[in-house]
Formats: structure tokens, C-alpha cells, sequence
């Protein structure tokens, strides 16, 4: 069930409008959780499998994960047909987000790494706290039909 960006911002206060905001943040966790567990598959097999240096393994786990979560967010979670000739300004929107989550990610993977905590755990770590951070801007601005 896809909800839609506006309707669920003016409808939070009732119970439907609350179903649906529900409804929306678990399709999106499911495209989060794509990303995740693609990308930690592809990461292990070329980090631990082909011996490739965690950075190398990283940006191809993140670009199968980023390609895959973009589809589910679009098309499934944010779903709303006022976004149907917009694709242009939400591709690049979830571009620029996505880029700038790169940089925090890679510092923070890199950061846990040169303590010692192996790029394994540094995934879990870095997938908890971009968990709100992206739902809030992915329904606010990148997927938001009302956003200029």
C-alpha cells in the first residue's frame, strides 16, 4: 500500500492518516533494508571473498543498494502520482542526498575502522543513524510533490 506525501503530512492527527504515515516509514525501511542487505552481501564477497580494500568493496555494495533503494522509494514508499513528470528533480534530489550521505558514511566507516572496529559492525552502526536522517528528508524534500 503506497501513500502519498502530502495527504499523509495533513492527515497525521487522525488514526487513517497515522496508518498511513506507518505504512510509509515500514515500505521505506523495506527499501532501506534492500540497500542494506544487498549491499552487505556484495561488501563481503569483494572485501572478504576477493580480498579488495574496504573502500573498493564499499562503493560497489553502495551503488547496487543506492540504485535498488532509489526504485522502492520512488515507486513503492513515496509513490505519488503528482511525482510523474518530476523525475528529473528527484533523481537529482536523492542524488544530492545520497551524496552527502556517501561523505558521512565513509568518514564514519573509515573513523570506526582506524579504532579497530571492523567495517562489518561500522554497517550496522552507520545504517542506524541514517535511518531517520533519510525518512525525513526523503519525505520532506526529495519525494515531497509540493517541494519546489
Amino acid at each position: 500500500m503506497s501513500t502519498n506525501s502530502a495527504s499523509t503530512t495533513k492527515n497525521s492527527n487522525n488514526p487513517a492518516g497515522r496508518h498511513k504515515l506507518v505504512v510509509q516509514f515500514l515500505e521505506y525501511m523495506v527499501g532501506g533494508g534492500v540497500w542494506f542487505w544487498s549491499g552487505y552481501g556484495i561488501f563481503a564477497i569483494c572485501y572478504s571473498g576477493f580480498g579488495w580494500n574496504w573502500l573498493w568493496a564499499k562503493m560497489l555494495a553502495d551503488a547496487v543498494g543506492w540504485t535498488l533503494n532509489f526504485l522502492i522509494q520512488r515507486y513503492w514508499a513515496f509513490n505519488d502520482p503528482r511525482l510523474a513528470h518530476k523525475g528529473i528533480r528527484v533523481s537529482k534530489r536523492y542524488a544530492a542526498i545520497t551524496a552527502l550521505n556517501f561523505v558521512l558514511d565513509y568518514l564514519l566507516i573509515w573513523g570506526l575502522k582506524s579504532i579497530g572496529i571492523t567495517p562489518y559492525i561500522a554497517f550496522f552502526i552507520s545504517a542506524a543513524l541514517f535511518t531517520a536522517w533519510n525518512y525525513l528528508w526523503y519525505k520532506l524534500w526529495v519525494f515531497n510533490p509540493k517541494s519546489s
